[in-house]
């Protein structure tokens, strides 16, 4: 069985901004709300972020973004980056 550990050049998490979708966040990670609820990941788990501001179901998407017509795609430029 291949291993889900990541190679030495891969990071741990990876957060991809979808175009005109929501944030999709690859784990091992534990995300926390205001509320104070947890949605652990596990490595290879991915949850999806709302980033429009329309879910029903926040932090997480719903699938709202695509029924509102939210439309986002910029990129990163590496300002700000170390």
């Amino acid at each position: 069985m291949p291993s889900q550990d990541p190679s030495p050049d891969e990071p741990l998490v990876v957060i991809k901004a979808v175009d005109n979708g929501p944030y999709q966040v690859k784990g091992p990670v534990r995300l926390v709300d205001h509320e104070n609820n947890a949605y652990d990941l596990g490595p290879g788990r991915t949850r999806l972020l709302c980033r429009c501001g329309l879910s029903a179901n926040k932090p997480l998407c719903d699938g709202s973004h695509a029924r509102g017509g939210f439309a986002a795609a910029e990129r990163a430029d590496g300002a700000g980056a170390d």
